[in-house]
């Protein structure tokens, strides 16, 4: 669609002033061209010229993402699928894309708002190997900064810790910065492996989540406590996304992430997923202007809570929720 080259040309000038208006405008687009949207419309028998405004904009149950082909016009022009990961069995969710590239390029930018240029980054990343994990989108994603990088020493990690602690020593005594990118329980495997490490001052250590059928369940403070024990390291920083969203939002610790200028977050009421919250605390509606190709406008399982200083903390699932994403990336 013509209409997706113009809406990501958009996004990589969006400012907090347009939000608003591209919001509303992706969802009167949605609303006609995505199939899944439409119909979801209609059963709640929601007219889209009622949707004025960002809190009258119907939120998308994430498990239609099993359920059907959630994309605005023809499936079949999809040019990747990303898949999330599972137990065996299990229905995973699929997320058609209109371009990889976008993705990626996209992915790039949000970081880089962040954390300055990957140029200057050396990229471990403790997450399965691109062909060894193929669909992820998570894996795409850390692929490319290790591409972007531009470091020899970038790369996957995921079997030899030992190569990987070896590694991480070596390039200490250099000035450049030095991105450790990991699923939770893997990096904590490697801070119980009885190890000796020597952190240092360039060093990032992220993790993107994975507990949750791995190992016993810990809080997020104990984690960061245990991970910033080993590492040597004053935060753990940390990556919020999933397989539904095509952009991430970062945290450089305690766990409080800044929402980027292409997302917004709305809580709503724990009980009744069609109210909104009373308070700093519900579940997660997301609006990610990212997909503006399938469905910009998602009804998560996540809690989430707003913190004093306008930080978001995603304090878990729903009790009732699956194990999702990243949680079982490494099997």
């Amino acid at each position: 669609m013509q209409e997706f080259k113009s809406f990501s040309k958009r996004l990589e000038t969006l400012t907090l002033d347009h939000f608003e208006d591209f919001a509303l405008e992706l969802a009167q687009f949605q609303a006609i061209h995505n199939p899944i949207y439409a119909a979801y419309l209609k059963a709640r028998k929601i007219q889209p010229s009622s949707i004025q405004t960002l809190e009258a904009i119907p939120f998308l149950p994430i498990q239609f993402f099993k359920d059907s082909q959630v994309y605005c016009g023809n499936p079949e022009y999809a040019t990747q699928v990303y898949s999330s990961s599972g137990t065996t069995g299990a229905i995973t969710s699929k997320h058609l894309l209109w371009s990889e590239e976008f993705y990626l390029n996209h992915a790039q930018r949000l970081f880089e708002k962040e954390y300055g240029p990957l140029s200057d980054f050396h990229v471990l990343a403790l997450l399965p190997a691109y062909l060894e994990r193929p669909g992820s989108s998570l894996v795409a994603m850390a692929s490319h900064f290790i591409q972007e990088s531009k470091s020899e020493a970038s790369g996957f990690y995921l079997y030899n810790q030992q190569e990987l602690l070896q590694r991480l020593q070596e390039l200490s005594q250099g000035s450049r910065k030095v991105l450790l990118l990991g699923v939770t329980f893997a990096l904590l495997d490697l801070a119980e492996s009885q190890a000796v490490f020597q952190g240092f001052p360039n060093l990032i250590v992220m993790e993107t989540g994975g507990m949750k059928g791995r190992r016993r369940e810990m809080i997020r403070q104990e984690v960061h406590e245990q991970l910033c024990s080993f590492f040597q390291v004053d935060s753990i920083h940390s990556e919020y996304g999933m397989t539904e969203l095509l952009s991430q939002v970062y945290s450089k610790g305690n766990g409080k992430y800044e929402v980027p200028t292409c997302m917004r977050v709305l809580l709503r009421d724990l009980n009744d997923p069609l109210s909104p919250a009373s308070r700093s605390q519900g579940g997660m509606n997301l609006i990610d202007l990212g997909n503006f190709h399938s469905c910009a406008f998602l009804e998560t399982q996540d809690i989430g809570r707003w913190d004093e200083h306008g930080f978001l903390e995603v304090l878990g699932r729903f009790d009732h929720s699956e194990l999702r994403g990243c949680n079982l990336l490494v099997q």
